[in-house]
């Protein structure tokens, strides 16, 4: 049995990563096999280029060296954790993949959509979520959001300007327009448990019966 590889983006503060373990929790409840993971991250060697990454001071890094660190890291997650589990079957929850390098560095870092690709399709070579779930919020909500919550971990990137954050919103949205197969736009300024509805809606459909 194949798994499915279920991908959760969004801008800065639209909450997909607390959307991800609720309905994580929801499908172990319904009986199925579950792995929740995140970019960068997920293993040791990619948490450790996760800190490289996002420390706060590292704000001299050059955008091609970010989004070459971003592509290692995947990588790694992807032979390491990410695939075996989709070939025991799992349904891998995987808290941000390529459309964030593709948002973020090809277009906010203006390095290019295709260049950043190309790279990204070398770490990946063939392995696509089978769905991504867009998380759409304003920019303007979604800092007020992270300034207002005490408790989250700050990173490099919360630090960029609000130009930055709209021309990751308008990347997004460009490429849910490109991958409409793919990509399902939820709309994360509702109460939390709407946009967990509305979610969990979406993936249901694309769940093994």
């Amino acid at each position: 049995m194949k798994g499915l590889f279920v991908t959760f983006e969004g801008g800065e503060g639209a909450g997909k990563s607390s959307i991800l373990k609720a309905i994580g929790e929801q499908l172990r409840e319904e009986g199925y096999p579950v792995l929740e993971t995140r970019e960068p991250g997920g293993i040791r060697i990619a948490e450790k280029i996760r800190e490289v990454i996002l420390t706060p001071s590292h704000t001299e890094m050059d955008g091609r060296t970010e989004a070459l660190l971003y592509a290692a890291a995947r990588r790694q997650h992807l032979v390491e954790k990410v695939i075996p589990a989709l070939q025991a079957g799992k349904v891998v929850l995987c808290d941000r993949f390529i459309d964030s390098s593709l948002a973020y560095q090809g277009v906010a870092r203006d390095l290019g959509l295709e260049e950043v690709y190309k790279i990204n399709q070398f770490a990946i070579e063939d392995c696509m979520p089978d769905l991504t779930l867009l998380f759409d919020i304003t920019p303007e909500e979604g800092l007020k959001r992270i300034a207002d919550n005490k408790g989250r971990e700050q990173n490099r990137l919360d630090l960029e300007n609000i130009d930055f954050h709209v021309k990751v919103h308008e990347a997004y949205h460009d490429l849910a327009e490109k991958y409409k197969e793919r990509i399902r736009v939820i709309t994360a300024g509702q109460p939390f448990q709407e946009v967990k509805r509305d979610a969990y809606q979406v993936l249901k459909e694309s769940l093994p019966s």
